[in-house]
């Protein structure tokens, strides 16, 4: 006859079997997410917040009153995705390879850096160029970190020079004034060896005049904060209509300061045609062309405070402010003003005014009446 189990090996066996099932229940439930229902948790708001249906919820954990969850309840969740595999972050591209820029006449750094999509400051130091705002034509500079392949638009085509026919008492100035161009830029172009110097019926080329310039300025009708065209050579008048917004800024800083507009936007006139990319081959630079030392001294001595020359704002400021100072200096005389200006103040001081000075006075002193109108 057969022996019956005892009842505490049979108590050993169902409790064994009990405690495997009981550990592939939760072996299963451990691989899904569980979440502990909170006081006033509601099964919508949960599935809102895990990116769930409503339905999927109910589904899961196989609920019959999707309104009825108590505080403390475990309600499980989707099992959450794999984790992607680690993957290394791409390599750095290569950083680009210096390039060269043969300078031509005209160029300043400004716009050597703005085309090449790098700073005046990286394009110095690579250079070691103690005056970055002196750069010669023919100059070939490295450039580092130039983008190759950098898109722009199609530049307009420079304007083709134009001849201009001296006339008796004309000088240099007063012709570079009114074709908004420099005494530089008609001395190189002519091959004068004394910019001072041009006689009466001498035919000269302007570079980058603009001929069509007059019949643009006629058809032209002054709009509000316009400046005053008015008896103007009409190419000077286009240009001072185009580059209006300068001399709105030249007038705004000369009223402030106590200065007649007129006469500060004539310097600046003579100066640079109100340019602010203009680099003399002296190094001066800008609206007022201002030589980095002279703006230095103004920036410390006069406004406390950095000048920029190549900053238009910051280049008139610190123009008008010279001129402020000069005509306190010499008791309001036009003409040592602008011999200062010119010549500089101690030349100015010791020797008044040089002969080679008195045309560029007079240019001046002629466009001050033009743009008080």
């Amino acid at each position: 006859m057969p022996t019956r189990p005892r009842p505490a090996a049979l108590t050993v066996v169902l409790t064994a079997a009990l405690a495997a099932s009981t550990a592939l229940a939760s072996s299963a439930l451990a691989a899904d997410p569980v979440l502990i229902v909170q006081p006033g948790d509601t099964l919508s708001e949960i599935a809102v917040a895990r990116g769930l249906s409503l339905t999927e919820l109910v589904a899961l954990n196989g609920l019959r009153d999707p309104d009825l969850i108590v505080t403390g309840q475990r309600l499980r969740l989707p099992p959450r995705d794999e984790p992607a595999p680690a993957t290394s972050p791409p390599a750095p591209a290569p950083a680009p390879a210096p390039v060269t820029h043969r300078v031509t006449a005209g160029e300043h750094l400004t716009g050597i850096a703005a085309r090449y999509g790098t700073t005046i400051d990286a394009i110095a130091r690579a250079n070691g160029l103690v005056d970055p705002s002196y750069i010669r034509s023919g100059q070939v500079l490295t450039i580092p970190g130039a983008r190759p392949a950098r898109t722009t638009p199609a530049a307009a085509p420079a304007p083709a020079p134009v001849t201009h026919r001296v006339a008796a008492g004309e000088h240099l100035t007063g012709i570079a004034a009114r074709y908004g161009t420099t005494i530089e830029a008609i001395a190189r172009a002519n091959g004068l060896a004394d910019p001072s110097y041009v006689r009466s019926g001498q035919v000269i080329t302007i570079p980058g005049a603009e001929s069509g310039a007059g019949a643009a300025a006629q058809g032209a009708q002054p709009g509000p904060g316009d400046l005053v065209t008015d008896g103007m050579p009409s190419e000077m008048a286009a240009l001072v209509a185009r580059r209006s917004a300068i001399g709105r800024l030249i007038g705004g800083e000369a009223q402030r300061q106590g200065v007649d507009p007129a006469f500060a936007m004539a310097v600046a006139w003579q100066e640079s045609g109100w340019q602010a990319d203009v680099v003399s081959w002296a190094g001066a630079v800008g609206v007022m062309q201002l030589l980095p030392a002279t703006a230095d001294w103004v920036g410390t001595t006069m406004l406390g405070e950095t000048v920029n020359p190549s900053d238009a704002r910051s280049n008139v400021r610190a123009g008008v402010t010279l001129l402020r100072h000069y005509l306190d200096r010499y008791g309001g005389d036009r003409a040592l003003v602008l011999a200062a200006y010119y010549q500089g103040q101690t030349a100015a001081d010791r020797h008044g005014v040089y002969a080679v000075t008195r045309p560029y006075i007079a240019s001046i002193i002629a466009l001050q009446e033009l743009f008080a109108g």
